[in-house]
């Protein structure tokens, strides 16, 4: 008989999905046991754009402020063309008073990794390396995972659920017999790590922009350090993988019409963008997140990120139902959700990546005349800037249409049932402050001290539910567009649940009921 291991979740890949949802796991008091192939998490920098959601995600796990000292913020980008400086964005606060984290932040994959799997290691857990899935099976009571192990031979898993998070070849995808649909753009991407010596100052992101590609250097923590990441035009041949770095560079050189010097190169490659998701994140007891369920092309830094929000939707469905008895249909919800939030950002980041990179005589002369002039106008009007951050950042996801969104109620109020609970300061200190526990969370705003709800809350649903009695503050009724006191259920990923308008909490109460176990 095979050696056979136990657990609640099966994580398969521990990338930044794998690990985020392996935290979230620690969070929710999930047991779990996540393999990766591969030795250890990855030596390159790869993805590097980290979003003001996933460091809202990481606040949570006291992560947020290593990630912030150890990462540049995007302060500033020029657009060059033609080897000058036409346009230049400031958007270093860009989303100020919209988020903790008001701007991009550059941090490479392997860096934010390294804080995920540091933080699983301080938990008292760790990733089973060099270990790869072979098959797996399912039944209506759970799942069986058979892997081959570091020293090679086989073992046994048997788990509750499973999630795949392996990536965009993922084998557990495959396994299920997924479909991945979607197309693939022809032409080659380039990225490299290098040092550039030129005139530009390290302090900024430049983006280059040509008739048919562009080029973008990303400044990075070290001296004259950057990311290029760039396109070729859609005449080269070159095949994915077999391009010399000498091609690339020349390329870099050519599309940035600057004179610069590229050395210390510490990572390059070559690959062609794909544009697809599954045809389900789910099947029976087994999960997709990340790549393994959706990729797209590289326009603005969504691919890493996404992957984190569906570890961090996921993970506190599965708490609910293995810890607190709520219903397996909870689980449905995740498909739901998540599938519907690709789609969407599959059709955003192609119609942006065309603008960028399109050959259209149009599109193109807009892109090199027009838009480096107008831009950082345009960045800098609050209308625009409120609809710009909430996109690039992720905190304008909304599962307004989800069936766990209750909407009896919220006619009146600005903010819906499946929006992320805004950004607010009550007192100076940020409401995010004491969302932390992995918990639906009732706050009150009415200003009324222990009005009797907290106990029928704790009566009811024991430590479920934490409940906030805060003030209606001028912020918290602009915000909200609210006149008179109200209630805010929020699940346990700061979405809305419910709104409740004067200071009852029935409809809490139902939700709860309908949705979680009592």
């Amino acid at each position: 008989m095979l050696p056979q291991r136990t657990t609640d979740v099966i994580i398969i890949g521990a990338g930044p999905t794998g690990l985020s949802l392996a935290c979230q796991c620690v969070r929710h008091g999930i047991d779990f046991i996540i393999i990766d192939r591969h030795a250890g998490i990855t030596p390159y920098s790869k993805a590097i754009g980290v979003q003001a959601r996933t460091l809202e995600i990481y606040e949570q796990l006291g992560l947020a402020d290593d990630a912030v000292a150890q990462g540049t913020r995007a302060a500033r980008g020029r657009l060059v063309v033609d080897g000058r400086v036409r346009g230049e964005l400031e958007f270093g606060a860009i989303g100020a008073g919209m988020s903790p984290y008001p701007y991009v932040l550059l941090l490479e994959q392997s860096k934010n990794e390294r804080l995920l799997y540091d933080y699983l290691q301080r938990s008292g857990r760790d990733v089973l390396w060099n270990t790869e899935l072979e098959r797996l099976s399912q039944t209506a009571a759970g799942v069986t995972a058979h892997v081959t192990t570091s020293d090679g031979s086989s073992e046994v898993i048997e788990g509750k659920y499973l999630a795949g998070c392996d990536g965009a070849k993922s084998p557990t995808r495959h396994a299920l017999g997924l479909a991945f649909e979607g197309s693939t753009f022809e032409r080659m991407f380039f990225v490299a790590d290098a040092q550039v010596d030129w005139e530009m100052p390290h302090d900024a992101l430049h983006v280059c922009l040509a008739p048919s590609t562009f080029v973008v250097f990303f400044p990075l923590p070290g001296e004259r350090r950057y990311r290029i990441v760039g396109v070729f035009p859609e005449e080269f041949a070159g095949a994915e993988g077999d391009v010399l770095y000498e091609e690339i560079e020349q390329r870099i050189k050519g599309e940035a019409g600057i004179r610069l010097d590229i050395h210390h190169v510490e990572w390059f490659s070559t690959y062609k963008v794909h544009t697809r998701h599954a045809s389900s994140f789910s099947s029976g007891r087994c999960f997709l997140a990340g790549d393994a369920a959706h990729v797209h092309t590289p326009a603005g830094a969504q691919g890493m990120n996404t992957g984190i929000q569906d570890a961090y939707n996921l993970a506190w469905k599965l708490g609910m139902v293995l810890k607190h008895g709520a219903p397996a249909t909870l689980l449905d919800t995740y498909n739901e959700e998540r599938l519907a939030n690709a789609a969407n950002l599959l059709r955003t980041t192609d119609r942006f990546f065309q603008f960028v990179s399109g050959a259209h005589p149009l599109v193109a002369f807009l892109r090199l005349n027009i838009f480096p002039i107008v831009a950082n106008r345009l960045t800098r009007l609050d209308a625009v800037r409120r609809r710009v951050f909430p996109t690039l950042s992720q905190i304008g996801i909304t599962y307004r249409r989800s069936s766990l969104s209750e909407h009896r109620g919220d006619d009146r109020f600005r903010v819906k049932a499946g929006d992320r609970m805004p950004y607010l300061l009550i007192d100076g200190r940020s409401i995010y402050d004491s969302l932390h526990r992995a918990a639906f969370h009732w706050i009150s705003f009415s200003g009324v001290r222990h009005d009797g709800r907290r106990d029928e809350f704790e009566r009811r649903y024991g430590s479920l539910v934490e409940v906030h009695e805060l003030p209606l503050t001028p912020d918290v009724a602009r915000a909200f567009g609210a006149g008179a006191p109200f209630g805010v259920l929020l699940r346990p990923d700061n979405y809305v649940g419910c709104i409740s308008p004067g200071t009852g909490a029935d409809s809490a109460v139902a939700y709860l009921d309908q949705f979680v176990a009592k």
